[in-house]
């Protein structure tokens, strides 16, 4: 072979290797919602986690997991973040309007109410979900841009209820209910259930459930309108290939 040849070929070699880089990795952002996704002792943990993790390595999508508040994640979405994804997360209009949606990877069990020390009594006096948010005595405490699904959500608007809203946690949220800061909440059982058995507080607080809550709602991943549709198929094609909505192993919390 020519020498020139050669020594061009292998510079042409050398060029495509410095050209070609490993692909960047989708950011995917997680809020603090134990057991389904939370940090302790420095470490990420959670079962909604732990499955969203499953997804996007079946996908074969690289993935760079990161903890950030709920406002953040969905001010991102808003203001056109790119390659980036958030899991756990109800399907709503307005959420869909900035954000495209995977198919269901988890399915809730329905809400369950938790009562307040001393207000048990006035609490389960009301037999229905109606008659209890109809009450103008009592004081529901809701957590400041969360959603409780597309049925409770107009339920809460339109409740004779006072309102205490707050910009925190479930668990802060828990804790202000335990020293009757509210009459009553909104909770999943899921995150009720590990609040009992981590805090004290827990112990204070009445689980009530009624005959007419909603049903449980399904959770999705989101990610930003420039995703390809190759990867959200992808996403999708995982989802059903690691057990569908609610795969086994994963459908109860990881402590």
């Amino acid at each position: 072979m020519n020498p020139r040849a050669l020594i061009a070929g292998l510079c042409a070699a050398l060029m495509g290797d410095a050209a070609w880089s490993a692909p960047t990795p989708i950011t995917v952002a997680w809020r603090d919602k134990p057991p389904y996704h939370y940090t302790e002792n420095g470490l990420a943990k959670g079962f909604l986690l732990a499955r969203a993790q499953q997804v996007f390595a079946a996908a074969g999508l690289p993935a760079r997991f990161t903890n950030e508040p709920q406002k953040r994640i969905w001010a991102n979405f808003q203001h056109g973040a790119t390659n980036y994804c958030s899991i756990s997360w109800y399907r709503l209009p307005e959420r869909e309007a900035v954000a495209q949606y995977s198919q269901p990877f988890h399915e809730d069990l329905p809400h369950t109410i938790l009562i307040a020390p001393g207000m048990v009594e006035r609490v389960k006096a009301h037999a229905t979900l109606a008659a209890l948010l109809a009450d103008t005595t009592l004081t529901l405490g809701v957590i400041e841009g969360v959603s409780y699904g597309p049925v409770l959500d107009p339920m809460i608007r339109a409740s004779k209820n006072k309102i205490m809203s707050r910009t925190v946690e479930t668990t802060q949220m828990m804790r202000m209910l335990s020293v009757s800061r509210a009459s009553y909440m909104f909770v999943d059982r899921e995150d009720w259930e590990f609040f009992r058995d981590k805090e004290k507080a827990g112990q204070s607080l009445v689980r009530y459930d009624l005959p007419d809550m909603p049903g449980g709602i399904k959770r999705h991943v989101v990610c930003s309108r420039d995703v390809p549709q190759e990867t959200m198929n992808k996403i999708n094609q995982a989802i059903a290939a690691t057990g569908g909505i609610n795969n086994p192993g994963h459908s109860k919390p990881i402590k």
